[in-house]
């Protein structure tokens, strides 16, 4: 299968700098790209002298990951498109097992690897860990990582497993499956529309996988960090669009009230932590979701395949009542 790695970029000429040699060293079965959003700071320049062999996508704007991943990918041809965070580091023989399954599981739609903590090479990384999941509330979490706890590998994900979400920081993808459902959704923004990628592939029937014997590692955080109240603006406020768009029935109205409460909880947490920028990310956060509502509504799928899109009810409950911090708590 023909296969593209796809690096978005964004004035992020170190990152390049640093990432990009190992993987061309180590994708000899795909065609390498980089997808430039714009950037003002000779990004595309140092490729061109340093890199003939890259292909460059220039876009005209900053449209974030899900735009600018949308522009670049429409002059990608290869079947397999394999989304790379420009702060991840590839090994050796990481691409086989992923175009593997797509080889034998035509109806896998998405793949993605082991993610490790480039800093801390034998613990998961926040960003997708051993594969990703979400609770009824549209708390996203994955194997080996709930919330900040994240687990040190102990070989315990190295299996092949059916997921709910693959992480975009190495997403693997067919180009069929992308264009039948159209793609990231562009008002997300950055932040979760994987997670909306992969609900919509399961909406149609399509399977997502994480393949154990493949891994890579990610800085995490390299482009927006943690603790930067836009990042708490786009995943408290990007939630409330996956529940409204994906979840079935009448239902989703009460499943985004309850949401919306908790996330009123955790504005209360962020006040008396004195982390009021914070308060002030979730207020307009729900002030931006009001403003989508209703072009979001009308995204909403005819019918809903797929349904049973949470193994736990709640993982703030089983986190933060429970005190269960690891993925094989929470199934027993």
């Amino acid at each position: 299968m023909k296969v593209a790695v796809v690096i978005l970029n964004w004035n992020g000429r170190s990152l390049l700098e640093q990432f990009l040699p190992s993987v061309i060293t180590h994708s000899p079965e795909a065609t390498i790209y980089v997808a430039d959003n714009a950037s003002t700071d000779e990004s595309v320049k140092f490729l061109k002298s340093v890199y003939p062999g890259v292909k460059i996508i220039q876009n005209d704007r900053n449209a974030g990951y899900a735009g600018g991943y949308n522009l670049a990918l429409k002059s990608v041809e290869e079947e397999i498109h394999i989304l790379l965070n420009s702060d991840v580091e590839v090994t050796a023989n990481w691409l086989k097992p992923i175009i593997e399954v797509f080889e034998n599981e035509p109806d896998t739609a998405a793949v993605q690897p082991k993610i490790l903590d480039y800093r801390k090479k034998d613990y998961f990384e926040y960003a997708g860990a051993a594969g990703g999941y979400i609770d009824k509330y549209g708390y996203p979490f994955c194997r080996g990582r709930i919330f900040q706890e994240l687990e040190e590998d102990h070989g315990q994900y190295n299996d092949d497993q059916y997921i709910f979400w693959a992480s975009g920081a190495c997403l693997a993808v067919r180009k069929s499956a992308y264009q039948e459902v159209g793609g990231l959704d562009e008002d997300f923004f950055a932040h979760q529309e994987e997670i909306d990628l992969c609900w919509r592939l399961q909406n149609k029937a399509y399977k997502i996988k994480y393949v154990g014997n493949s891994h890579v590692f990610h800085v995490g955080g390299a482009t927006l960090q943690n603790m930067n109240p836009k990042k708490t603006f786009f995943n408290f406020r990007n939630s409330l669009f996956l529940l409204l768009k994906n979840v079935e029935g009448s239902k989703v109205y009460q499943i985004l009230f309850i949401r919306m409460l908790l996330d009123g909880l955790a504005g209360i947490k962020f006040l008396l932590e004195g982390k009021f920028n914070h308060f002030f990310a979730i207020l307009d956060a729900h002030a931006s979701f009001y403003q989508y509502f209703r072009k979001i509504r009308k995204k909403r799928p005819k019918s809903f395949i797929f349904s049973k899109y949470h193994i736990i009810p709640s993982i703030v409950f089983s986190h933060f009542v429970l005190k269960k911090n690891k993925f094989t708590e929470l199934l027993k």
